[in-house]
């Protein structure tokens, strides 16, 4: 995703005036927005294919704000893992990648010699939401043997059928059929028998602000995990504070296991008043070798839309998801625990829910967020303490003796980092 202008002043400038970012002027493939783009229409990137091969495309979501469709025209993709990890193949015509996600995926050269566009765009589902509509595009043409490539012709290449904008039902193609290969040559180990059980609601927020110039008048736009807001410690930090045990109004360990407070949270008429969050620096703290469940349920409070979620130092099993509020007593029993998915990203679905799995077996402070920036900017964050194990090689090894000390430094209108 790229801007004309320098990006850490793009990020101040929304910070300050507690509104969402400027639009981006375009998206890239490769660095190139594409030819439909003026300014890059000799850059565009190429990749040459010969006929009959079998290529393997590593493809991640390098934007800052956006999930996106991506497509090759004529070409049928198949998936074959994420975010480090193997999948059972799964064919499909294009894919859903959400900022940070990577994805594996083949691409079979077989299609008459000629010029494809390779395309990506935007899918964004919040109402009443601007966002940038271009379309990236790359070009793949077919060449014969070592030298020949097609020539450009005057006829531009194929585009690929791509999904509306806001097209939700096929913004999950990925989520509702991918699985681990899960085989002997690829054992997988879900959590069965789960020691700890949170429910986290994801949710975009407004907080007062009476010199802001936000969409909302009063307000400045926010967003939370369980109704708290994360506020980044001032001039400490959270892993160096619990390792020497002193904690000093650091953090505190009071993260709710669930939301402090039960509502429809897909209802279409949320009330104003639920809106406010708390904002604190609060942790989880999780003893080592913990088997946690956690639901990640969507909310519609101000803009309901997708949320995908990354957790540091941990992958984890998605074992289920689907619309709507999370039904604990029926939607158990619709978890795949054969052959879920293993992923450290998942996108939870606009007013949807996602379970994930997981085993504490890295000790350390450790971030999970929002991969949207601008929500994990407005607090969409929160963060797990996995304590040390007994054994050696199951605890954080300290810091080195000559380790430089960290410098924080307030981002301000007038910081470059």
């Amino acid at each position: 995703e790229w801007w004309k202008e320098d990006i850490v002043q793009v990020f101040n400038n929304f910070k300050t005036s507690g509104g969402d970012a400027v639009l981006s002027d375009a998206y890239t493939i490769n660095g190139q927005p594409g030819d439909l783009n003026n300014c890059s229409n000799k850059e565009t990137f190429k990749l040459n294919v010969e006929h009959g091969k079998t290529y393997l495309l590593r493809i991640i979501n390098a934007a800052m704000q956006d999930l996106l469709f991506f497509g090759i025209a004529k070409h049928e993709l198949t998936v074959v893992g994420t975010d480090g990890s193997y999948v059972k193949p799964l064919k499909v015509e294009y894919i859903t990648i959400s900022p940070g996600q990577t994805m594996d995926v083949l691409l079979h050269a077989n299609q008459p010699l000629d010029r494809y566009y390779m395309a990506a765009k935007v899918y964004e589902s919040a109402l009443h939401l601007q966002f940038d509509p271009t379309i990236a595009t790359a070009i793949l043409q077919y060449k014969m043997g070592r030298n020949y490539i097609i020539p450009p012709s005057t006829r531009a290449p194929y585009m690929p059928s791509l999904p509306s904008f806001n097209d939700t039902n096929s913004s999950v193609n990925i989520i509702s059929q991918m699985r681990s290969l899960a085989d002997e040559a690829h054992p997988i180990n879900v959590p069965m028998n789960i020691t700890t059980n949170l429910f986290y609601t994801v949710s975009v927020n407004a907080l007062p602000c009476s010199t802001c110039h936000s969409q909302i008048p009063g307000n400045r736009l926010s967003a939370s995990i369980n109704n708290e807001s994360f506020q980044l410690p001032s001039g400490n930090n959270i892993l160096k504070a619990y390792y020497n045990n002193n904690n000093g109004g650091v953090f505190g360990e009071d993260f709710p296991d669930v939301p402090p407070q039960l509502f429809d949270f897909t209802a279409s008429n949320l009330s104003i008043a639920l809106r406010t969050p708390s904002v604190d620096t609060e942790v989880k703290v999780l003893e080592y070798g913990s088997t946690v469940e956690l639901v990640l349920q969507g909310t519609n409070l101000l803009a309901g839309t997708e949320h995908p979620i990354h957790l540091h130092g941990h992958s984890f099993y998605v074992v289920g998801w689907g619309f709507g509020n999370f039904d604990k007593d029926k939607d158990p029993f619709t978890y795949n625990l054969v052959d879920p998915p293993y992923q450290n990203t998942v996108a939870v679905p606009k007013n949807g829910w996602v379970t994930i799995r997981f085993r504490t077996e890295n000790p350390g402070v450790w971030f999970m967020h929002c991969h949207l920036e601008r929500h994990v900017s407005w607090g969409m964050a929160m963060t797990f303490i996995v304590k040390n194990g007994k054994n050696p090689e199951d605890q954080m090894l300290p810091p080195p003796p000559d380790m430089p000390q960290c410098k924080f430094k307030q981002l301000t209108t007038n910081t470059q980092v």
